[in-house]
């Protein structure tokens, strides 16, 4: 991309909490002044959708990576550090809001079912194209995005 000067637009999502806007970039966790408790949750949410069935998709990342470079990278996308803060500040009972400036990948829109099953929350991403309400291990789009 770089030879052709294309440019790609870096996957960020925000997240209001408490009336402060917190905003996730993906792949860079450790600028945000929670980081270590952030990655724990991350990690967290990982294990409990991986018994849930989760796979990581590793099509939705560059394809000139070791598998599990891709694994890291699908890990820290950007609305999967804001759906862990989320879950951290947002108390239980009320909706997880998200906004996005991308499309929700694939690979982001199955996790984030099955965080919402296994967690028993509500999250609602806004992406680029539309609203998506993840409640009880489905999404309001009917997983057509």
């Amino acid at each position: 991309m770089r030879v052709q000067s294309l440019s790609k637009l870096p996957g960020c999502s925000w997240i209001e909490v408490e009336k402060n806007v917190h905003v996730f970039t993906g792949g860079d966790i450790m600028s945000h002044p929670e980081h270590a408790l952030i990655l724990k949750m991350v990690e967290k949410l990982d294990g409990l959708i991986i018994e849930a069935g989760y796979s990581p998709d590793g099509s939705f990342v560059l394809h000139d990576v070791e598998e599990e470079e891709k694994i890291h990278s699908l890990r820290h996308h950007s609305e999967k550090l804001a759906v862990a803060f989320g879950i951290l500040k947002v108390p239980k009972g009320m909706p997880i809001r998200i906004m996005k400036n991308l499309w929700v990948c694939g690979d982001c829109h199955a996790a984030i079912k099955l965080i919402a099953r296994v967690t028993e929350r509500e999250i609602v991403p806004r992406d680029a194209n539309r609203f998506h309400h993840f409640k009880d291990g489905s999404c309001s789009c009917g997983d057509y995005w």
